[in-house]
């Protein structure tokens, strides 16, 4: 499969900030960010004199393209359907304090906003109730969405930076490593990864794909993991269209090594791939050629530009060609050797069996690789940290242990070799989980003889608990400050069970009364059950508004089947009675709402002033302490320390 078209345009092009818009409402315009806050618009279709404005001005490099000045950084682009009435698409450039949207066939600014948070990532679509499109930006700390007319219509306020977003409700990648979906502004599921959301890409239905800082790349269908690769190199750009036309679209990913590479949504099978000379920029797709089909559209930095068309019917579902399917006999062939090599190490091994003065690489037939996982409280000279035991039960040694375990090693692996002096059947590595999240560990254990010149490899997995870094304490401390409390409706037994699964305990416990102490930041964490299954907690103001509010609820219930009851049996007085409380009640009703809805308004505005007073005292910084500042800051809101928050504005640190 070759591209059916290849541009190189004389301007290179940042990475993920490559769109195509119809601005006139026909014409398909590749439109990219560029160097010197500018934006490019390719149109081939319209090579006419274009006039020149404020913004837009003719390439002196090439005549199909026009440069629109933005005089700052863009952080990121799009183009779309904005407004109700507009002849064609609209251009949308974000930078870190403006947003602009851009009628590119009038020529004209449809809207100007400062956006105090700043805009790393960009989509256009419909959102909830709202009726008309918005243009949704994720900022360092909130989402905004502005309608045609630049108005303010949607906001929510997440401590995360927000690196990319598409509209099915809401799906949100962020620096802390997770995934978010909202349902307008209510969060209502989350997804954790180990490293940094780059990209996220909608592909039918329910399933998405998204691709990570480290060179991750996957699909997920609503919380389940479909598949997931991981490259050596940084996935630049994804993005989902049907190559080989069997009706299911691809994930088609842009590589910072130039390659391109589709691979199917269900089992991530690469079924295509290519190569540009420089790194990918972006994936797009369009009728370029107005010919009526859709080509896909990859992108280098160096501006070099080409359409692939999806598979003609005697190509149906097979694009590999005859080179890949070269490298698929070398890659067979390589494992052929392999499994010749391992063939002969057993020959042998099978030789040092027969004679008696020779033990090379051979080992008791009752050897097994034993784990234990215990938690180590900090010391002088450790700090504090889950500790794997790995040990044989004989007189055999541990070579070296190879562990794979997504976000707790650089590199997602761990190698340890002890040095010949120190060879034994036990082996202890330290662990410290960065957050709360339960991980599998990958063991692979090479264990031999003393004088084994060749070892057996033993591969385990063992899974780290959730809360591995609490540690149960038998002490009776005071209990904590903050409490929150909760029904459920379980058995002790069940919240027995589902303490012994999650935490690192010395031995079962058997009653849901315990406290751990954490062993990152030091404070202490108690659970107590009564016999109702009453767990205790706080009960918010917020609960007992809800509360009042299903209480009348129930009383106007009552009272309409009463005022009923009344009309049936012609009792005209009494039914007048109950239609005039039930009257009074509703009022109330609708009073304690307006109430609640004030409050919850008021509560969005003093967030906003908040997070806006964080992004100035982070702007106050450069660099790494701007981004330390801003984290100081979300610490001291979570922990609602007032006092700490103003001293971290003011010097940087929370320490007085």
């Amino acid at each position: 499969m070759v591209p059916i078209f290849t541009l190189k345009l004389n301007h290179k092009i940042n990475p993920r900030m490559v769109a195509v818009g119809k601005f006139d409402g026909v014409h398909p315009c590749l439109t990219a960010a560029t160097q010197a806050g500018k934006v490019f618009i390719h149109n081939p279709h319209d090579r006419g004199q274009r006039p020149v404005t404020h913004r837009l001005s003719q390439s002196t490099q090439d005549s199909d393209i026009s440069l629109l000045n933005i005089n700052q950084a863009v952080t990121c682009l799009t183009a779309g359907t904005l407004g109700p009435n507009t002849t064609g698409d609209t251009l949308l450039v974000g930078s870190q304090t403006n947003l602009l949207a851009y009628d590119v066939h009038d020529n004209t600014d449809v809207f100007y906003r400062d956006v105090a948070d700043g805009a790393n990532a960009i989509v256009l679509g419909k959102l909830g109730d709202i009726s008309s499109p918005l243009a949704i930006i994720g900022g360092n700390c909130a989402l905004q969405g502005f309608d045609y007319e630049g108005n303010d219509h949607f906001w929510t306020v997440r401590f995360d930076a927000n690196t990319s977003h598409r509209i099915t409700s809401l799906l949100v990648g962020s620096e802390d490593f997770d995934i978010r979906v909202f349902k307008e502004d209510q969060l209502i599921s989350e997804l954790n990864e180990n490293e940094t959301v780059t990209s996220l890409c909608h592909m039918h239905g329910s399933r998405f794909g998204y691709a990570l800082a480290n060179g991750t790349v996957g699909v997920y269908d609503r919380m389940a993991r479909y598949w997931r690769i991981k490259s050596k190199n940084h996935a630049m750009s994804i993005h989902a269209f049907d190559l080989n036309a069997d009706g299911v679209v691809e994930l088609i990913t842009g590589w910072s090594n130039g390659k391109i590479d589709a691979r199917s949504d269900r089992t991530g099978e690469v079924i295509f791939k290519d190569n540009f000379s420089s790194s990918v920029a972006g994936v797009v797709e369009g009728d370029y050629r107005l010919d009526g089909q859709v080509q896909l559209i990859c992108t280098s930095i160096e501006g070099e530009v080409r359409g692939y068309l999806p598979a003609s019917k005697d190509l149906k579902g097979n694009l590999m060609d005859s080179n890949a399917e070269q490298d698929r006999i070398r890659e067979l062939s390589q494992r052929r050797q392999n499994l010749l090599l391992e063939l002969r190490n057993y020959e042998e091994n099978a030789k040092g069996v027969s004679q008696t003065n020779s033990g090379i690489g051979v080992i008791p037939a009752n050897t097994q690789l034993q784990t234990m996982l215990s938690v180590r409280a900090a010391t002088e000279a450790q700090k504090a940290h889950v500790e794997l035991s790995i040990s044989t039960p004989n007189e055999t040694i541990i070579r070296a242990v190879l562990i794979f375990a997504e976000g707790i090693f650089e590199g997602e692996s761990h190698v340890v070799h002890p040095s010949v002096q120190n060879l034994s059947g036990c082996v202890r590595v330290p662990i410290i989980p960065p957050k709360d999240i339960p991980v599998d560990l990958h063991i692979k254990a090479f264990v031999g003889g003393r004088t084994s010149t060749q070892f057996h490899v033993f591969e385990i997995t063992r899974q780290l608990p959730r809360f591995s870094m609490y540690e149960i304490t038998e002490d009776s401390p005071a209990a904590p400050a903050g409490t929150v409390s909760f029904s459920i409706n379980e058995r002790p037994q069940r919240v027995v069970m589902w303490l012994n699964q999650n935490f690192l305990l010395p031995e079962v416990v058997e009653n849901p009364n315990v406290t751990f102490n954490s062993l990152r930041g030091g404070g202490l964490m108690s659970f107590h059950m009564a016999t109702n299954g009453q767990v205790d907690e706080f009960h918010s103001v917020h609960q007992k508004l809800t509360a009042d509010m299903a209480d009348h609820s129930n009383y106007i219930r009552n009272m309409l089947v009463q005022a009923e009851d009344a009309r049936l049996m012609a009792d005209m007085k009494t039914m007048k009675k109950r239609y005039r409380e039930l009257f009074d009640l509703n009022r109330d009703l609708i009073n304690e709402y307006t109430i609640r809805s004030n409050n919850h308004n008021a509560l969005l505005a003093r967030l906003k002033s908040v997070n806006q007073a964080i992004q100035r005292a982070g702007r106050l910084r450069v660099g790494k302490a701007k981004n330390q500042v801003i984290a100081a800051c979300r610490d001291a809101i979570k922990s609602n320390n007032v006092n700490a928050l103003f001293r971290i504005m003011r010097a940087g640190t929370a320490s007085s």
